[in-house]
């Protein structure tokens, strides 16, 4: 990746903003003291509980939740950057848009809406945590997660699906030494649980995945995808895919204890998965992510981020092995100190992996390649195409955030000796297909691919004077644009489209295909040799490079660049489907092909 690339023409005049918002960058280094009163945060709150707290009778919950993309929400630096960019392109108009979904207790904690993960309430920096989903009293329906947790500490109800029955068996028996009353320091535990019916219905989802905006902009339409799909008719809900035995397929649900008290477990119930597989994975230092009790107690986050994992330290060969003038930074000084770290990192690598494979597992249940098509095989040419299937029932793929999601078909035809006659889907130098939002494409420096098929939706946003354009960020900075947010002063539902800016949508419906077709000249096979083998790969990524060119006017979190975030993304590329076929005239069908290569470890 060249970083010289991301100097991008933008004449924005947002400069006393981003000098405002660029203060979270600069921090000061803390002793282990101050990452015991960091960790103590989270026993004091009376008002919005941790997940930390949870985990004490639910540690099975917090191992899938801690790694899941709802923990990730609100310490994902590309969020930060993101919704701060929009803070600061809308002159603050924006508000807490973004941020309500992302962090909805510091939201209702009151937070700033714009500073540094490092800076926010322990707990607010869970993201989507345990409260967010059991602490809702009634059904809020489709409000762009505008959510009214209720307060409370431990003790307090929680709303679930299925009542008390089980708890209150728990606490009259004896058998779990639990301790219901505040004024006791024991092995605490809620009073109550209120029947919350929604919770397990896809409206509940709805609430934060159909993202409208004032102005009429829909931002992420998951939840009105999903409305119209056949899973919906047939009565299968989001939660029946997304939290079941198999990520992506609605396959039952394991029968487990829901707690764990003590050491001992309550009666076996429907046990629902909060792994959540999605797109998103992480790219920040596997100190901060996934969620780690022992690892907030052991270090702050600035502290976690002066360790050098990748050096090995905490490891007995690297420990074995340092040079004995090593300089550590002040918190890491002790070996003791540093094979702790070694531990917790360990740990949250396995999650990571856990995680990996099934997000590969959710990616390959709707990407999926098909027959090929020879239409033209000689000496003029060769005409050719391939089937791409989402072969899930739920929603289009991809969907929810679609504009800034990467699937896209890598394509590539050798002759016999291994020479490369045609290539689409391949990257530019920062790791961007080559469409138009490529900057080394933008700058003429390489050319648009013309074959690229990519499911990556646009943005289009509407001229002050006329006309429409195509944006990475749905945002008109044109020069003669209003730069502040207003709602739209008609009715978007009768108009049939929002007045600022819509979404080209490029994505697959429910079930549904396409054949993109390719086409090789006469003059690409001049000295090649017959016969030729074509290789489809499908690959996805969490965000388009691009996007960070766009979103860097007020830095990222965690000190992290550009360009390091960049490296993270792409090493979070799968390869979700792979197959070579010889091509020979009329239809090669899947069904008759080897099996297609899958994810194996280190993909």
């Amino acid at each position: 990746m060249c970083p010289h690339q991301f100097n991008r023409r933008r004449n924005i005049h947002v400069t006393k903003l981003v000098l405002l918002l660029s203060v979270f960058l600069v921090g000061s280094v803390r002793s282990q003291e101050a990452a015991r009163k960091d960790f103590n945060r989270l026993f004091e709150e009376k008002n919005y509980p941790s997940a930390i707290t949870c985990k004490t009778c639910h540690p099975d919950h917090y191992r899938e939740w801690s790694v899941s993309a709802h923990a990730y929400s609100q310490v994902s630096p590309v969020f930060n950057a993101f919704h701060g960019a929009v803070v600061a392109l809308t002159n603050g108009t924006n508000g807490d848009f973004c941020i309500r979904c992302h962090t909805p207790i510091g939201m209702n904690r009151e937070e700033p809406e714009f500073i540094s993960n490092m800076d926010r309430h322990p707990a607010s920096r869970e993201g989507i945590t345990c409260i967010v989903c059991h602490r809702l009293a009634k059904p809020f329906g489709k409000t762009s997660g505008r959510l009214a947790i209720v307060k409370g500490d431990l003790f307090d109800p929680m709303y679930g699906p299925t009542g008390n029955k089980e708890l209150k068996r728990v606490i009259g028996s004896g058998e779990y030494n639990v301790n219901t009353n505040r004024a006791i320091d024991s092995r605490n535990i809620h009073t109550d649980v209120i029947v919350l019916e929604q919770i397990s219905t896809s409206g509940f989802c709805g609430t934060c995945h159909d993202v409208n905006l004032v102005n009429g902009f829909r931002l992420e339409e998951a939840f009105s995808d999903y409305k119209t799909s056949p899973a919906s008719g047939n009565g299968v809900s989001c939660q029946d895919c997304h939290m079941g035995l198999i990520p992506g397929k609605a396959s039952g649900y394991a029968q487990a204890p829901a707690a764990k008290i003590g050491g001992k477990e309550t009666k076996p119930r429907k046990r629902t998965n909060h792994m959540f597989a999605g797109p998103d994975y992480s790219v920040i230092h596997p100190g901060l992510f996934p969620h780690n009790s022992d690892a907030a107690q052991l270090a702050t986050m600035r502290e976690w981020l002066t360790f050098k994992h990748e050096e090995g330290w905490g490891t007995p060969e690297w420990e074995k092995k340092k040079p004995k003038d090593y300089q550590f930074p002040p918190r890491w000084v002790k070996v003791e100190d540093r094979i702790d770290a070694r531990r917790i990192l360990t740990d949250n690598q396995k999650l990571l992996d856990d995680i990996k494979v099934q997000r590969l597992q959710i990616l390959q249940a709707a990407y999926q390649l098909g027959d090929v098509e020879v239409d033209n095989l000689g000496r003029d040419g060769i005409d050719f195409r391939v089937q791409f299937k989402n072969g899930t029932d739920g929603h289009s793929a991809p969907t929810g955030f679609d504009a800034e999601r990467v699937v896209f078909l890598h394509v590539e035809v050798v002759d016999s000796k291994g020479k490369v006659v045609f290539e689409s889907g391949d990257m530019d130098p920062n790791g961007d297909v080559r469409d138009a939002h490529s900057l080394y494409v933008h700058n003429g420096d390489i050319p648009r691919d013309p074959y690229l098929f990519s499911l990556q939706s646009n943005f289009i946003v509407r001229m002050n004077r006329g006309g429409e354009r195509e944006q990475v960020l749905a945002i008109n900075y044109s020069p003669n644009a209003s730069v502040f947010l207003r709602p739209s002063t008609s009715s978007t539902l009768l108009l049939g489209r929002p007045t600022g800016a819509r979404k080209h949508r490029k994505v697959l419906p429910p079930l549904a295909d396409a054949w993109p077709e390719y086409s090789i000249d006469a003059d690409a096979l001049i000295g090649a040799t017959p016969p030729f083998k074509a290789t489809f790969k499908i690959i996805a990524g969490m965000i388009p490079i691009n996007l960070l060119d766009e979103i860097r006017v007020i830095g990222f979190d965690y000190n992290m660049s550009a360009r390091d975030i960049a490296k993270g993304v792409l090493a979070g590329h799968l390869t979700v489907q792979e197959r070579t076929v010889e091509l020979r005239p009329g239809r090669i069908s899947a069904a008759l092909d080897t099996p297609s290569k899958n994810f194996t470890k280190g993909n």
